[in-house]
């Protein structure tokens, strides 16, 4: 499979230099040439969250991103990995934890068998989980400022053994081999997987969490029911409908666990799904189906119908329903890494089985970050974490800096990087050198690694993985 000529970030060594590629693609990406460390430096800015229940300062700008665990127990109850993986996490320094991974709400929402669950049956293990990672943070920093939340999920379309879907889709359908008389979702098991959120929210409130992702991303059913344009009744075809799954979640966790603050992972924007071209780059599906005489793609929730393009008026009609709501907590994500992972993850190299990116990933980065300052413009009452940083590598905190200081964002978000250098974050702020050979490089054998059956953890930079010689499980791919 060819390589795209795209030159790796850590071949630019100067501002100038990084400044001069930034050019080259005509990017407007802004970013500081130097680095200030605590206490004047804008990441350690003190953030105030304040609700009608809360009221909390956070003393830095630093979260932890929620990412797909692959090492928990078949009845879903944490191992040892992943007490090491969330103590690492509260020993980064970051004061935001976003979830520590995605934790399915029942056993049928699992995307994979070594997924967390929340039941009662796990609520000691993940009240034991959280005290762990507060633990960590503890050995080095004061916990009074720490924020930790735990993101709720429910797979839908990708869950295991058995997808759960709510609309037809003339792509993702083919990619799943499901029959054109699959089944949907009923309304009554919507209700009841409503009921699983809110009864997953009251546990996580029991277990010492101060808060829930209601996860609205990367395909997964949350998402999917904001592209449900097609579906019919009351969860399906207008805007209202379509956020009735939040709200009637939402609307139950007030009742049942009043005190417990809500966040919800956005993907605000979407394009059609990408495959491998003839030259392994991606390039986007055919429409198999679709009306008229230029097909339309109707299913990227922020899209502008095109299938390749944005228009961000529903995702702006979102944000306001969780003013109105009363959620402070967004983080923004973008696209489903199941069919269009180059908008959602900028990388350099494909995971198995993916395409070479049909773009410099420095545009993707620079599409999430303009996007998550456009929304943050308009909503300025909502507390905004940002994510696609990793494949900034040696220019993150530059870049995360700028960010900060200029008002692009509340939070800079941190998943994949987090894995191998979770210290990132505390390096940055006392004003260490960056710790290069810990830097992710995008290379996506994290995720080649889990849909291989590996638990989670970067095998290329991480001794721990490298070492250990786990081998792999029957995970599905």
């Amino acid at each position: 499979m060819p390589r795209p000529a795209y030159p790796p970030i850590a071949r630019l060594r100067t501002p100038e230099q990084f400044a001069e590629r930034l050019r080259a693609l005509n990017l407007s990406l802004d970013f500081d040439p130097g680095l200030q460390a605590a206490p004047d430096s804008p990441l350690a800015w003190p953030y105030s969250l304040v609700t009608d229940a809360l009221s909390v300062t956070l003393s830095n700008r630093w979260c932890i991103l929620p990412m797909e665990g692959w090492d928990a127990t078949a009845d879903g109850r944490p191992t040892d990995l992943t007490f090491r993986r969330w103590e690492r996490f509260g020993a980064s320094g970051a004061k935001l934890i976003w979830g520590g991974e995605a934790v399915a709400v029942s056993s049928e929402g699992r995307a994979h068998p070594r997924q967390l669950v929340i039941s009662e049956e796990t609520l000691a293990d993940l009240a034991r989980l959280r005290e762990h990672l507060v633990a960590a943070h503890a050995a080095r920093w004061r916990t009074d400022d720490l924020f930790v939340g735990l993101q709720l999920t429910h797979s839908g379309r990708y869950s295991y053994p058995r997808p759960l879907i709510l609309y037809h889709h003339p792509i993702l359908d083919r990619r799943l081999n499901l029959p054109a008389d699959y089944p949907l979702l009923s309304d009554g098991e919507i209700e009841r997987i409503i009921e699983d959120f809110v009864r997953a929210a009251r546990l996580a409130q029991r277990a010492g969490f101060a808060f829930v992702d209601i996860k609205h991303c990367h395909g997964y059913l949350g998402h999917e029911f904001l592209s449900a344009v097609d579906r019919p009744g009351k969860f399906g075809g207008s805007f209202h409908n379509r956020t009735r799954f939040l709200r009637e979640i939402v609307a139950g966790i007030r009742a049942e666990a009043p005190g417990l603050e809500i966040g919800v992972r956005l993907s605000a924007f979407d394009f059609v799904p990408f495959r491998p071209g003839p030259d392994g780059v991606g390039e986007p599906e055919t429409l198999p189906g679709l009306p008229g005489e230029s097909p339309r793609y109707p299913y990227a929730f922020g899209g502008d119908g095109s299938g390749l393009g944005i228009d961000l008026t529903e995702p702006h009609q979102f944000l306001d329903l969780c003013e109105t709501l009363g959620i402070r907590l967004v983080n923004i994500t973008a696209g489903n890494p199941y069919s269009v992972p180059h908008i959602q993850r900028p990388a350099l190299r494909p995971p198995a089985g993916g395409y070479w990116p049909p773009e410099d990933p420095l545009v993707g980065v620079a599409r999430l970050i303009r996007v998550t300052a456009e929304l943050r413009a308009r909503h300025p009452g909502l507390c905004f974490v940002g994510s696609g940083y990793s494949y900034l590598q040696e220019w993150l905190p530059h870049v995360a800096q700028n960010a900060i200081r200029t008002g692009k964002v509340d939070f800079v978000g941190l998943g994949r990087i987090a894995l191998a250098y979770p210290e990132l974050c505390a390096d940055v702020l006392e004003g260490r050198p960056l710790q290069r050979r810990r830097l992710c490089r995008t290379c996506s054998d994290c995720t080649t690694s889990a849909r291989r059956g590996l638990p989670s953890g970067c095998y290329l930079l991480d001794p721990f993985y490298r070492h250990s010689g786990t081998k792999a499980r029957s995970c599905p791919t």
